[in-house]
């Protein structure tokens, strides 16, 4: 029978005529060297150009690859010899060789060398060790020396072929030839040595159109091969496969048995002349090179014929030669996964045919082997022929008394007990059969299943199977596909019960009779069963089973290995691979019982199997469990720490993710965990989580989310402490603490940031950050440093500062560090405040904190003269002008979020003061300020100031209306700035008035801030009237009467009584304070109501609060519209025009009201205690807390002028 060899084409590249090529031993390479003068690298997987080399150009004749230095080396017909690194694609070497056309090169297997023979008649052997240089130089031709090949089993011997009719055998290190082979007729241009170890044979080919093979011992020729019509140009003996390979410029490669030298086979691919034939060693693939281009065929089987039995014993074949090795033979020699195994093998004899599969029976007495369109049966033990037939295909069934074989492509015999039962020729055809529980035969149309009995139809299927694989159950089968393959379950009391009622049967079979469990894409090259899993090697190198749907990878390998089978005893799988080396793997027969149990949904037994599996494989079932839904098994099955948190987290099992976070200690684990419990509400674990994970913005959300401000005030100094400046810059500036906030951008020397933050929060630290910026940058930039301008000495460029210092300190002042969340919608927002307006008129506490023996220090005269000099012009000024705060403080930007609340007894409440009550106020103010004085000096003192004041009377008017809450910067030259007596005139006065009319035994607190903020306002007043000059911040250096001024103005505190006629002829400032202080904000009235943690102990009386309708607030829209307005007249009238000043608004009652002064007839005060109780009663007649609405209340019946100044 003819040698069965199935030949593939795998790649064709056209090009240029081909001269050499040659294959990679390990990458998918092929190198081809071209007459047009250049080398090109295909890959032949891809099949793709991947690389090219521009030689010269001449013709290339000869490219190798040196795997070992990464290198191509080229010889050409310029006499020259390039060498390439074909990664780098850099030139490494080149040097003349020869004096003409170099035809051949060959590369010593193991050393430095390389032979070179050229048309010069001559061999030389070079070095690379040695800088290339020629080592030796064999002379002996008389004509074109066409090729050199080393002997594979002597590599100190090499042959070489010439046109002078010869081949010569040479020795390294020997000038002259060992012999010469005789016998072409014309030139010889190949040869080749055979690489078996049982024949000493050489082969050449000639222009004579003859193929002869040598037997280099005995120098005899042993055969000639004819069937060239033209000349032999290349030979081969293939290294693998029993055939020998010649090609001829006639353009066809004729195949050869190279034991019968029989010719098997004729290709002709129409590419012209063939040129170079090369094989590659471990492979069946095959290069050739033609006129137009290049082929790379694949002829036989790649995987080896080697067979395991359920014993250990393995087979394989060497060539003709059967040999078998035992697994026992091993006895307790420690075996790691992946490493070849040392086996002892023992030649079992030579086959009468070349085997190309081996397989044994499924019980292991009997070994089949199949090649040359022949089978054997021999016995295993001995090898002794038990059987034999022709046969293209041979498959076993499963049980080893039954087997068929596939004669032709047609005719399928079936055997038992050795003797032909059955022979039938399926209806489509058969390309393959398939062994197991049932017959399978491909065809065109698909694959179909016959009865092994009765040679029935099973079930046809439209699929192109490459194997079929049957579990030892019968049970399950799996069919591999080119591009995946499919799990399916056998179900044979169906197909029985559908034989013999004849029913559910169609031209395809029985329906029934297999039922998919999964399809997988992944091809499968071998495989075999154990249990429900199925033990597979894939097209990657990867060694898999699958089981229940799911995949898992026992191992990655370096090459393509084919599965043998699996020992329970041993708990390995055996792997070969071409060269004959065996492998193992371990794989727990005890998990595999495992995992089929569970599939098989039998836990009993699934329970009786865990502790036999050692605690080293738990986590591999562990991970089966989960794949299959069995989380909580999976838990208590795992032993790796990481899976068991994974478990946890997923089962929601916070105690067990917790004990394994705390011996972990990851702050990955930490973090997940804290996910975990904050989706549960376990804050407490939460925050424990976060703290072990320093996960400070964590923290920080949580301590903000639920509200917990003690956990803030620890983060931001943990945080702070370990270096997280942005949550301790962030959680500093939740918690208002705009100084911390300050530091931390000093001290991590973000001067700019920190300049830049004072400016908007902090304005009272600007001129310090300002001078810390300037002094870091002078070492940086001088130039930039001092172009940086410090509002102490440019005062002019920075507008609004002082204003902004005042809101500062208002904010600090006003500020309510903690609020219930509950408040949220009472609170107006950051956006919607308009800080420097509230903070207008504003004064801070500490700025009346003077010692009063300052106060009574005051020139009293000078300052009634000079209050009683005050024109109504001026007192209408007065009322107009804003005080200028000039104390500067940290505050908190919190506040600029929450409502101001009540201060103390002695802090003033802001009023709400519309255009309607400020003419009525102004009306009253210039009633007022008709009155004459009762003492003579002062009126004296007040002609003098009215003549001294005439002359800046229109440019005051101008001032009126454009200083609204603002100031004008003034330059130091103006001479007015130094004359500052009219301004110590009227303070002093003020003053004096203070001195006078009080005893101060009984002052309460919020009677001197009345007197204080209305002496202050009348000395801003007058002091812009008389002076036509307002201050900046700027100009605080220059003018040392306006530091007078503040200390003057500022810092002193007024007595408890006040003479309300004295003070109602200087102007409108006292009976405006009064009114403000009488008329209770919106905001006050709501903070009473809504706010506890206050200091003020006037929230411990509840109050009536009355309200005008239409000037009335809604505290719940706009609870801090203009807590602290300035009452602002427009223009002062005549003294006939308008009666007594009238103002209304909310009115706060204190818990103990300070008395207020009240002048009669002859100066003498009304006590303070009637006014006391007389405002008491009237606040608390109709309160009623627990029905309290703001839009209620009515102010209509409070009239404050005619309460407190008509009496």
């Amino acid at each position: 029978m003819p040698l069965r060899l199935d030949i593939k084409r795998r790649l064709t590249a056209r090009s240029d005529r081909v001269k050499s090529v040659d294959l990679h031993p390990t990458e998918p390479w092929m190198v081809i060297s071209l007459y047009s003068g250049g080398v090109v690298v295909w890959n032949h997987e891809s099949q793709t150009m991947v690389k090219t080399f521009e030689m010269c150009e001449l013709p290339v004749r000869v490219a190798r690859f040196v795997a070992r230095k990464h290198w191509i080396i080229a010889g050409a017909d310029d006499m020259q010899i390039r060498v390439f690194n074909y990664n780098t694609l850099e030139r490494v070497h080149m040097f003349e060789a020869h004096s003409d056309y170099i035809r051949c090169i060959a590369v010593h297997p193991t050393q430095p060398y390389i032979l070179s023979s050229s048309d010069d008649m001559l061999i030389k052997l070079w070095d690379w060790d040695r800088k290339w240089t020629c080592s030796q130089v064999f002379e002996g031709h008389t004509h074109y020396v066409m090729q050199v090949v080393f002997n594979p089993k002597d590599n100190n011997q090499f042959a070489s072929a010439s046109l002078d009719r010869t081949i010569k055998v040479w020795q390294l290190g020997s000038r002259t030839p060992n012999f010469t082979l005789e016998g072409h007729e014309k030139g010889v241009n190949c040869i080749d040595y055979y690489s078996g170890g049982d024949k000493p044979y050489l082969i050449s080919g000639a222009d004579d159109c003859l193929v002869k093979i040598w037997d280099y011992q005995n120098k005899t020729c042993v055969q000639t091969l004819e069937g060239h019509v033209q000349n032999v140009t290349c030979v081969s003996f293939h290294p693998g496969l029993p055939i020998i390979l010649t090609g001829s410029e006639d353009g066809t490669v004729r195949v050869w048995h190279s034991n019968t030298y029989r010719l098997e086979n004729t290709l002709n691919y129409g590419m012209e002349r063939v040129w170079c034939i090369c094989g590659q060693p471990g492979s069946n693939s095959v290069a050739l090179g033609y006129d137009e281009g290049s082929i790379i065929i694949k002829l036989g089987r790649e995987e080896p014929a080697m067979s395991m039995d359920s014993s250990g014993k393995i087979m394989w074949a060497r060539h003709s030669e059967v040999q078998q090795a035992n697994l026992k033979a091993m006895g307790e020699t420690e075996v790691r996964d992946g490493e070849r195994l040392q086996l002892g093998v023992k030649d079992m004899g030579s086959c009468e045919i070349y085997p190309q599969t081996i397989q044994h029976s499924p019980n292991g007495r009997f070994v089949m082997v199949c090649g040359d369109g022949e089978y054997i049966i021999y016995t295993a033990m001995a090898l002794r022929n038990k059987s034999f037939g022709p046969a293209q295909e041979f498959v076993w069934a499963h049980d080893s008394s039954q087997y068929a074989v596939r004669e032709g492509n047609s005719l399928v015999k079936v055997f038992k007990n050795f003797k032909a039962k059955k022979s039938f020729k399926p209806d489509f055809g058969a390309e393959g059969i398939f062994g197991g529980f049932l017959l399978g035969v491909r065809s065109n149309s698909g694959l179909a299943f016959y009865d092994w009995e009765n040679a029935e139809l099973v079930r046809r299927i439209e699929i192109q199977p490459k194997h079929i694989f049957w579990s030892d159950s019968g049970e399950l089968l799996c069919i591999a596909t080119d591009e995946s393959f499919f799990v399916l379950r056998y179900l044979p009391e169906k197909v029985a019960a559908a034989m013999e009622s004849k029913e559910n049967m169609t031209e395809d079979g029985i329906e029934g009779a297999f039922e998919v469990l999964g399809e997988i894409p992944e091809s499968v090259k071998t495989g075999v069963w154990v249990g429900d899993c199925f033990m597979y090697t894939n097209s990657v190198n990867r060694l898999n089973y699958y089981v229940g749907g799911e995949i898992i990878t026992i191992a990655h390998m370096d090459r393509t290995m084919y599965l043998l089978g699996y020992i329970p005893k041993d708990d390995r799988l055996y792997l070969g691979d071409k060269e004959l080396n065996v492998v193992s793997y371990s794989l727990l027969l005890s998990v595999l019982e495992y995992q089929t149990a569970v599939m098989r949904r039998d836990f009993g037994t699934a329970d009786k199997v865990l502790p036999t599996i050692p605690k080293e494989q738990r986590t591999r079932v562990a991970n089966f469990l989960e794949k299959q839904g069995f989380r909580q098994q999976a838990l208590a099955v795992s032993t790796d720490p990481e899976h068991k948190f994974e478990l946890a987290l997923h089962l929601g099992e916070l105690e067990i993710a917790h004990q394994l976070a705390l011996e972990a200690e990851s702050e990955q684990k930490w973090k997940q965990l804290a996910e975990l419990a904050t989706a549960k509400c376990q804050f407490s674990l939460a925050q424990e989580c976060l703290n072990h994970a320093q996960d400070y913005g964590g923290l920080l959300l949580l301590a903000t989310a639920s509200g917990n401000t003690h956990m803030v005030g620890k983060l931001a100094e943990g945080a702070e402490r370990t270096g997280k400046t942005n949550v301790a810059f962030l959680t500093y500036f939740m918690q208002g603490r705009l100084d911390k906030c300050l530091d931390l951008l000093i001290k991590t020397d973000r001067l700019p940031e920190a300049a830049f933050l004072a400016r908007t929060y902090l304005p009272s630290h600007v001129s310090r950050v300002v001078n810390l910026w300037k002094e870091s940058l002078s070492k940086v930039n001088p130039k930039a440093a001092d172009a940086l301008a410090d509002p102490a000495h440019y005062g002019n460029l920075f507008p609004g500062l002082q204003q902004a210092v005042l809101a500062e300190q208002y904010l600090k002042e006003t500020h309510v560090g903690v609020r219930a969340a509950a408040e949220y919608p009472l609170i107006m927002p950051n956006e919607e405040r308009k800080v420097l307006e509230e903070s207008a008129g504003f004064v801070s506490e500490e700025a009346v904190s003077e010692p009063e023996e300052v106060v009574k220090s005051m020139d009293e005269s000078f300052i009634v003269a000079a209050a009683a000099a005050e024109p109504p012009e001026a007192a209408s000024a007065a009322a107009a002008e804003e005080p200028i705060p000039l104390k500067q403080e940290i505050t908190d930007p919190v506040s600029t979020t929450e409502e101001e609340t009540v201060t103390s007894a002695a802090s003033p409440l802001p009023v709400t003061v519309t255009p309607e009550h400020v003419e009525q106020q102004k009306q009253g103010d210039s009633a007022s300020a008709e009155v004459p004085a009762s003492e003579p000096e002062v009126a004296a003192m007040r002609d003098d100031t009215i003549a001294a004041l005439e002359e800046e009377e229109e440019a005051a008017s101008a001032e009126e209306d454009t200083s609204e809450g603002s100031a004008v910067d003034v330059t130091p030259k103006e001479p007015e700035i130094a004359q500052s007596g009219p301004v110590e005139a009227v303070t002093s006065s003020a003053q004096g008035h203070v001195q006078e009319m009080s005893p101060g035994a009984e002052a309460a607190s919020v009677s001197e801030r009345r007197v204080t903020e209305a002496t202050t306002e009348n000395v801003v007043a007058t002091q812009e009237a008389a002076e036509d000059v307002v201050f900046t911040a700027g100009d605080a250096d220059e003018m040392p009467v306006y530091d007078e001024l503040e200390k003057d103005v500022i810092s002193f505190q007024a007595p408890s009584n006040i003479d309300t006629a004295a003070a109602a002829g200087k102007g409108t400032p006292v009976t405006k304070e009064l009114v403000s202080e009488a008329a209770a904000s919106a905001v006050a009235v709501e903070e009473l109501i809504f706010f506890e943690d206050t200091d003020s102990s006037a929230l411990d009386v509840p109050v009536q609060v009355k309200v005008v309708p239409e000037f009335a607030l809604d505290p719940l829209l706009d609870p801090l519209e203009d807590p602290m307005p300035a009452i602002k007249p427009e223009s002062a009238q005549a003294p006939g025009e308008g009666g007594g000043g009238q103002a209304t608004g909310k009115h706060e009652a204190d818990p103990e009201p300070p008395a207020l002064p009240r002048p009669g007839p002859e100066g003498d005060e009304e006590p303070a205690e009637e006014l006391e109780v007389e405002m008491h009663n009237e606040v608390l007649d109709d309160l009623d807390l627990d029905n309290f609405d703001l839009e209620d209340i009515d102010t209509t019946d409070v009239d404050l002028d005619d309460d407190f100044l008509s009496e």
